[in-house]
């Protein structure tokens, strides 16, 4: 027997429902059957068949590609942006100007500018805006902050993130904005510390409680690609918080072997590491044996849901990615990424398509996070000094 509501469904539309919109589409209806959402809408360019809506069997969504329109029509609520990231300043203000809240997909827009007019739009318009670093939905966040308060590791020294996965070339042909730095005259910034490794860089400010554009002093960056594309696919970035301690992240799309990103907090007593997707965390400290837990987490959506209809505190508001946005403006305006020499990265084949790999790439992403210095600090001949650009 289906759980019985206890409140009215919430009425949603999803703007791009295909890519990692088929997550949110099962997500949707998950949440549907327990009653908290209704999918009153999809909005993609082109309509989905029905063997992509065969879950919403027998209260189809209504589709269109107008957002606007289709939020008119349908009464919505609430809706998902998962769209292009040049799409989502747009996006963003033709539902705030509705009234319509928001889960908008990460990184929230392009620009510092496209930001901080969605930042505008949801203020002027009253509306509740989510962002969709699922990683600040772990139970372990909050845990590994009443660690740190408590003196668990000693005092803190900074915070490192690595991330190493593995995509292969044809990851950059799925989307005409995959891998650009910009299409025509719109910026996209979809580059490895941007997009898909950006909650590696977002949860390790979270941790640290740098998230606002106002707790960064500075920031440096070195972008690399080794695939031919425009934007970068292996780098690395130093934000310095204005409480002068470092937020490192090392990342690579161009892995030797994919292994599951994660955050440590670094203390002068010991460490924290926190895999961020597996919600998992590991303590390590002095006069202790290590000590590992898994914890819960609460979906974005949900949250959401509940903000609306029971007041509970949203968990990721726009404010809370600021600095994080200031990450994306600086590799935004840095130059352009360097192409890795030709004896820097090799060609691996797979049964996909073949992907390109850098040589000794996983132990320099886990040196970053470890020893929270960049790629040129570490010596690596490919990262000059010449080649990092400081803003």
């Amino acid at each position: 027997m289906p759980p019985v509501p206890t409140t009215t469904p919430v009425p949603i539309v999803l703007a791009g429902a295909r890519g990692h919109g088929r997550w949110h589409l099962a997500n949707i209806r998950r949440l549907q059957h327990q009653g908290l959402v209704r999918l009153v809408g999809v909005c993609e360019l082109k309509p989905l068949d029905d063997g992509e809506l065969h879950a919403f069997a027998g209260e189809l969504p209504e589709q269109s590609a107008d957002f606007g329109a289709l939020l008119d029509s349908t009464g919505a609520r609430a809706a998902i942006i998962c769209t292009p990231i040049q799409t989502h300043a747009e996006l963003a203000l033709t539902a705030a100007g509705r009234g319509v809240h928001l889960l908008l997909e990460k990184p929230p827009a392009a620009t510092r500018t496209d930001f901080e007019r969605i930042l505008a739009g949801v203020q002027d318009a009253q509306i509740a805006c989510q962002v969709g670093f699922q990683s600040f939905g772990s139970h372990a966040v909050p845990a590994i902050r009443e660690l740190v308060s408590t003196g668990a590791i000693g005092a803190v020294q900074g915070y490192g993130a690595a991330g190493a996965w593995v995509r292969d070339e044809a990851y950059y042909r799925r989307a005409p904005w995959a891998g650009r730095r910009r299409i025509g005259g719109a910026d996209v910034v979809d580059g490895v510390l941007t997009n898909p490794l950006a909650h590696a860089v977002a949860t390790a400010l979270e941790l640290a409680g740098s998230g606002r554009a106002e707790d960064v002093a500075s920031i440096d960056t070195e972008l690399f690609r080794a695939h031919d594309i425009e934007a970068d696919d292996t780098s690395c970035v130093r934000v310095t918080t204005t409480a002068g301690l470092p937020v490192t992240a090392a990342v690579t799309l161009c892995a030797e072997q994919a292994g599951e990103p994660y955050v440590i907090v670094h203390g002068d007593r010991g460490r924290i590491t926190f895999w961020y997707k597996q919600d998992r965390v590991l303590v390590q400290r002095a006069g202790h044996g290590p000590e590992e837990a898994v914890h819960g987490r609460t979906d974005l959506l949900e949250n959401l849901v509940g903000h609306l209809t029971h007041g509970t505190p949203l968990l990721v508001p726009p404010h809370r990615t600021g600095a994080f946005m200031e990450v994306v403006e600086a590799v935004r305006t840095a130059p352009e990424p360097l192409a890795l020499p030709a004896d820097a990265w090799y060609t691996a084949t797979t049964p996909a398509a073949p992907r390109r790999v850098v040589r000794g790439i996983d132990a320099l992403v886990a040196a970053g996070a470890d020893t929270l210095t960049l790629f040129s600090e570490l010596g690596v001949p490919w990262a000059l000094p010449r080649e990092v650009s400081s803003s």
